[in-house]
């Protein structure tokens, strides 16, 4: 089962789920055929714990006597790391001298261009200092692509030479800096991007801005008071993270996940059947997902037995170590919009291999589509946001891995095989016969009526 972040995101996280704003707690083992995800969560102020984050001679942007320093651990080619650096603009405009920033790298190797990139970045602080090494940071994360001659072009801008770019990229200078960087952040728990420590407070995942502003403000009032007892600001981090954890701290087990949980459907959500239909099957699920395409046939196979007894809805879960799965997402948004997405998830779920931009486009074209409406709905925030939406409910019913589905809110997780998914739906038809026969009506908000029943005895549908 695949899982999903950022609200990112959560992150292209290795390791993170959705952006929501939970307390991250360690992935319970996934389950056969599920594709766990990563955790995204937002620090809840004053609980985890406090890290000590040596910042050596790492690139710093701000002052030293900062009174909040924000240690990012990157990766230029991730997606969810591009998409928080406005919100790190955002952070640096809003605090001004009062937060500083420390850059780490961590170039992860499903990444091809992020090594150079990192290589590059080097350089650039090798011959230009920190200064230079900001300019072409914010640079490569304004770029569409990292490809050599991007790269190279980049390089030039902020003032290298063609030779000193050329050697950056060829050649393994720098690497004993990178994998410094690499090292220490995992050895703290941060394998995955983007990855902060603010003070020292771990914080994972592209978080909105309010989400740093709320942890931001309560180290800034910590610092304040020890600035009034005597603390020079310059000493401020120093203090704050002198008795801090130099390895990961294990969080508690999370408690296994309730048998149910209420999944709201919205108006726009794709959907397959009736709205009166007796049984929902709502499946949070990623494009490119292996255990959510091996669960597809069965839900065909589900469709096909149970008919209009049986209504099948979609909620997106792209998990970020999946890189196309969010390009993915986006592209049956953009075809949902002009009510073709399930044409469009066929498409992208018979060939996971073949998904890409110009792959979107070409089904975009087959499907008759407009196409340049598709490009912009598909480039769209809205569509982001839409996306970031169910990956928000995915994480607050418990759906950390895809594919994980609620058969009339009851969790069945992981690929589990038309068997499996058959004993649920005729337990649930069942119950829902029982309802009609005690007077509730098959309508649109019956699907409501039977969650709470299953929400009130989840594991007695069969009665």
């Amino acid at each position: 089962m695949a899982v999903v972040a950022g609200i990112a995101v959560g992150v292209a996280l290795d390791r993170i789920a959705v952006h929501t704003l939970v307390r991250p707690t360690p992935p319970s083992p996934p389950s056969a055929g599920m594709a766990a995800a990563p955790a995204n969560p937002a620090p809840q102020p004053g609980a985890e714990p406090v890290y000590r984050v040596p910042l050596e001679d790492s690139p710093q942007r701000g002052p030293k006597a900062a009174l909040v320093t924000i240690v990012e651990s990157s990766d230029f080619e991730c997606p969810f790391c591009k998409r928080v650096a406005p919100t790190l603009k955002q952070i640096e405009s809003t605090y001004g001298s009062e937060v500083r920033f420390v850059f780490k790298h961590n170039p992860l190797s499903m990444h091809p261009s992020a090594l150079p990139a990192a290589k590059l970045a080097e350089e650039a602080r090798a011959e230009g200092g920190d200064a230079r090494f900001w300019a072409l940071h914010d640079k490569l994360f304004a770029l569409p692509a990292l490809d050599r001659a991007a790269l190279e072009k980049a390089g030039q801008e902020v003032g290298l030479s063609a030779a000193a770019v050329r050697t950056a990229l060829d050649e393994p200078r720098h690497l004993d800096r990178i994998q410094r960087d690499q090292n220490l952040v995992s050895s703290l728990g941060a394998s995955g991007t983007p990855s902060f420590f603010v003070n020292g407070r771990k914080f994972v995942g592209a978080q909105p801005f309010e989400a740093f502003k709320a942890v931001i403000d309560e180290e800034l009032a910590k610092a304040r008071t020890l600035v009034r007892s005597g603390v020079a600001p310059a000493d401020v981090y120093a203090r704050t993270t002198e008795k801090g954890a130099t390895a990961a701290v294990a969080a508690a087990a999370a408690p296994a996940p309730a048998p149910a949980a209420r999944v709201a459907l919205r108006t726009d959500d794709p959907v397959r059947g009736p709205q009166a239909a007796p049984v929902t099957l709502v499946l949070f699920s990623d494009f490119q997902c292996p255990f959510c395409s091996r669960v597809e046939p069965t839900v065909k196979q589900i469709r096909d037995r149970y008919g209009d007894k049986v209504r099948i809805a979609w909620k997106h879960l792209p998990l970020p170590f999946h890189p196309n799965a969010m390009p993915a997402a986006r592209a049956a948004e953009a075809a949902r919009q002009q009510g073709r997405f399930w044409e469009m998830h066929d498409k992208l779920f018979a060939d996971q291999a073949a998904l890409s931009e110009p792959t979107y486009a070409r089904y975009a074209k087959e499907l008759g589509l407009d196409a340049d409406r598709f490009g912009r709905d598909a480039a769209a925030e809205a569509t982001a946001r839409r996306i970031a939406e169910d990956m928000q409910v995915a994480a607050g019913v418990g759906a950390t891995g895809t594919p994980t589905a609620f058969v009339n809110c009851r969790r069945v997780v992981g690929a589990q095989p038309f068997e499996s998914f058959a004993r649920v739906v005729d337990e649930e038809l069942t119950r829902a016969e029982g309802m009609e026969a005690r007077g509730t009506k098959l309508d649109g908000k019956f699907y409501e009526k039977i969650c709470d029943a299953n929400l009130a005895s989840p594991l007695a549908a069969a009665r």
